[in-house]
């Protein structure tokens, strides 16, 4: 094809894929109640999964400042339109987050005529990997990061005497900001198995700068945690693991690139 055509194929998948998202994001913003009281507001009640199993831990191991958010958040909305642009944010990205296997497959439609048949075989399953890291970083950033960091923000204070009333849209921005980019960051070793395959990086690249990627870890994981040790390291470690995982695939991709010998 020529590249207009190359462009106009490619429209075609990015339209299917927003109207797919559109589709997700319209049962969202129908399902109100369960998107924001169950879901967006959940790892803020006691009752949710992990307050309740840091506070029964507490109790087992008489150490009670693992019970968290035993006490109700105050949320405000300071903005006319504050909740209705909210809703409407949110049922958005809740579209994305649900419809992004199908707008991966989209992207692999895309790139898959460019591929040769070897490597088409050697990228079998990209699509359910893809979106079962994207998942498991959404959970764990829901079930882990967030329930921390509401704690940790929505309890301290610089004095006794000011009150914290959190404003709708600050608590919604970090949950969300916080999950997306857990989200993405399970996919690094995907991303790097494409760039192994264009040549751009190498097992022994990135064993060579293996320490570095420690530290940019670090700093990541201090971006979108709160700034206690505990949950920098709960968060580092599952990207270092990816990290090292990344190295694996990347050394399976050279072996699978060399000639075979007569």
């Amino acid at each position: 094809m020529t590249f207009l055509e190359h462009l106009e194929e490619l429209r075609w998948h990015i339209i299917r894929s927003i109207a797919v998202i559109m589709i997700f994001a319209v049962v969202a913003l129908i399902f109100k109640n369960i998107v924001f009281d169950v879901i967006i507001l959940g790892p803020s009640k006691p009752y949710f999964l992990t307050n309740k199993f840091l506070c029964w831990l507490s109790v087992k191991a008489n150490i009670p400042v693992l019970c968290i958010n035993q006490n109700p958040i105050n949320l405000q909305n300071i903005n006319m339109a504050g909740q209705f642009t909210i809703h409407i944010w949110i049922s958005f990205v809740s579209g994305m987050i649900i419809a992004f296997p199908y707008i991966f497959w989209e992207f692999w439609r895309f790139i898959k005529p460019a591929l040769y048949a070897n490597e088409i075989k050697h990228s079998r399953g990209a699509i359910f990997f893809a979106s079962s890291l994207f998942t498991i970083g959404i959970l764990f950033a829901y079930y882990l990061i967030c329930p921390l960091s509401i704690q940790f923000f929505g309890n301290y204070q610089v004095s006794e005497s000011v009150n914290n009333i959190i404003n709708l849209n600050s608590y919604i921005s970090t949950i969300s900001s916080i999950i997306l980019a857990c989200g993405i960051m399970f996919e690094l070793p995907i991303f790097i198995y494409f760039l192994s395959k264009v040549g751009l990086v190498s097992s022994s690249f990135l064993r060579k700068y293996r320490r570095h990627a420690i530290i940019v870890c670090l700093i990541i994981a201090t971006i979108i945690t709160p700034p206690d040790v505990i949950s920098q390291i709960m968060v580092c470690l599952p990207i270092v693991g990816l990290y090292e995982a990344s190295i694996l695939i990347a050394k399976r991709h050279e072996k699978n690139k060399l000639p075979v010998k007569v």
